[in-house]
């Protein structure tokens, strides 16, 4: 089973700009957040959700080109094709609309707890067959 790409669409906004006139490189890492959390609540049930939490240990960014203010950006997201007990990696790619080359490129170390416990709970198989295309 291929993991599913789940991709999003971001402005860039002027909150977004540092003083070197490009989108600052925590704007990435929130763009990244933001899409796992999204993808996470697409294909999770009510009870995952509810039950699991994740948290990063990791991350690992490599910044390509520059994003400037006016820019649409697209987010595309994927998971590792199995996890390694607790943990699941994550790549994001990011891309100025219209480039087909992105402009930062993310594997992220999302490690999974158990909601109310916070204590480590290994990645079940049905959710990791809810992330497969």
């Amino acid at each position: 089973m291929a993991a599913e790409i789940f991709t999003q669409r971001f402005p860039v906004d002027a909150a977004d700009i540092d003083e070197l006139g490009h989108v600052n490189n925590i704007v990435y890492l929130r763009y990244a957040q933001d899409i796992a959390i999204a993808h996470w609540r697409a294909r999770a049930t009510e009870e995952m959700v509810a039950g699991f939490v994740w948290v990063v240990n990791r991350h690992e960014v490599d910044y390509r080109a520059q994003l400037q203010l006016g820019d649409e950006v697209e987010v595309r997201t994927w998971v590792a094709h199995e996890p390694r007990g607790p943990m699941w990696p994550r790549f994001v790619d990011i891309y100025k609309i219209g480039s087909d080359k992105p402009a930062a490129q993310i594997k992220s170390n999302w490690c999974m707890l158990d909601a109310h416990t916070r204590k480590l709970k290994r990645v079940p198989l049905d959710l990791v067959q809810r992330f497969s295309s």
